[in-house]
């Protein structure tokens, strides 16, 4: 196993990523002996990952990470870093290493002062590893303020500091960031390899896994999800079922309603998960006690807790949402291929039923203008028009065709 085992369906990127992560490893030598550094290496201070949604943006930057700080001794005898089993691949990995920070938000975005404490922190030399690693997984959630902050930090890095971005797509990043990254752009992976890794990794049974995979269209983290959580599943079936129920306005609108609902119950349950815990390790923190007042000049830090966990509620809320309306698209991507005779796959072949029907009941423009309608749903929702609203306004688009 080497830490590129994740990485599926990405061989360009992984074989430009491990030549980086090979002359990375002849710099760091070269300056413990000395040695004036290469500079036509391919390895560079700043990296930025895009691609889409489940194809391994993330995976990819970790794995990196973990070829950077490898510390196996085939090294020295010519091998590739990237072992995947000494201590610095599998803390790095795993994420433990004190010189690889990992940087996820469950919120709304990335503010200025989270900025300025990376960028403290990028300044300072590795502890015990090879380099100083920052990985932002959501990058296109900087705020304009702290791409700002984050835009000097990258024009001047520290000598061991590598910075790895991922976002979407370029347009997602700052242009005066982007410019100053190595950029490698990663494609959804195909539906077989997805199915594979949940076989071989997860153990998952291979029809389920093939199932999964086809469902999600090559998306590996919702692809394990749906494979393994029941509740994924029902949640699913009951959004697949939508385009049936909006043949009157009644059902337009109550279709909408469970929409919301379902999104603001997955909220909820993240939150009883979180939040509560979250409360008690801060209260602890701050000299409470169990049941009794909290110490004067604590209300701020609680108050500030409390905007943080609403924030991420909302978040939960939108994710959940756009995973609804990104099935609602691929089932109307199915009803286009099935209308046009298209050789594609089709992607939902556990509700073909339904395809059929809405196939046989409408036209191909019809179809565009409902995935036109899902399209703008989530632009709506972008501009932070009320959910509801947005949802309604498309489940009667969906009607009229």
């Amino acid at each position: 196993m080497t830490v590129w085992d994740d990485l599926v369906g990405q061989d360009r990127v992984q074989e430009q990523l491990a030549a980086a992560a090979k002359d990375a490893d002849a710099l760091v030598t070269a300056a413990s002996d000395g040695e004036p550094l290469d500079q036509g290496s391919k390895m560079t201070h700043a990296w930025l990952f895009t691609g889409p949604p489940g194809s391994g943006r993330s995976t990819a930057a970790r794995a990196f990470a973990a070829a950077l700080q490898c510390t196996s001794p085939d090294r020295a005898m010519g091998g590739a870093p990237g072992c995947g089993f000494c201590d610095g691949c599998h803390t790095s990995l795993i994420g433990t290493h004190a010189d690889v920070e990992v940087i996820r938000t469950d919120l709304l975005s990335i503010g200025v002062k989270e900025t300025r404490d990376l960028v403290r922190r990028a300044q300072l030399s590795p502890a015990v590893g090879r380099w100083q690693i920052i990985v932002m997984e959501d990058a296109d959630r900087l705020t304009e303020g702290a791409g700002n902050v984050l835009l000097k930090a990258v024009e001047e890095p520290a000598p061991r500091t590598v910075w790895m971005l991922c976002a979407p797509s370029l347009e997602d990043v700052l242009p005066t960031i982007r410019s100053r990254c190595r950029h490698l752009t990663l494609s959804t992976p195909p539906v077989e390899a997805v199915a594979d890794v949940l076989i071989r990794r997860d153990g998952i049974d291979p029809e389920r896994a093939h199932a999964a995979a086809r469902a999600t269209q090559g998306h590996i983290g919702r692809a394990r999800r749906l494979a393994t959580d029941e509740r994924a599943r029902a949640r699913r079936a009951a959004v697949l079922k939508v385009p049936l129920r909006v043949a009157d306005v009644g059902g337009c609108l109550k279709a909408a309603q469970e929409l919301i609902d379902t999104s603001t119950e997955d909220a909820k349950q993240l939150a009883e998960e979180v939040d509560a815990k979250e409360t008690e390790d801060l209260k602890a923190a701050l000299g409470g006690v169990a049941g009794g007042r909290m110490p004067r000049g604590t209300a701020g830090a609680m108050k500030e807790l409390e905007d943080k966990q609403k924030r991420r509620k909302t978040r939960t809320q939108r994710d959940s949402l756009d995973l609804a309306l990104t099935e609602l698209t691929g089932f109307y991507r199915d009803v286009l291929a099935l209308q046009l005779g298209s050789k594609l796959a089709i992607a939902n072949t556990d509700v073909q039923d339904s395809l059929d029907r809405i196939a046989e009941s409408s036209t191909p423009a019809q179809t565009l203008r409902r995935i036109e309608s899902v399209i703008a749903c989530r632009e709506a929702m972008d501009r932070n028009v009320a959910p509801l609203l947005a949802v309604e306004a498309m489940t009667m688009a969906l009607r009229a065709g």
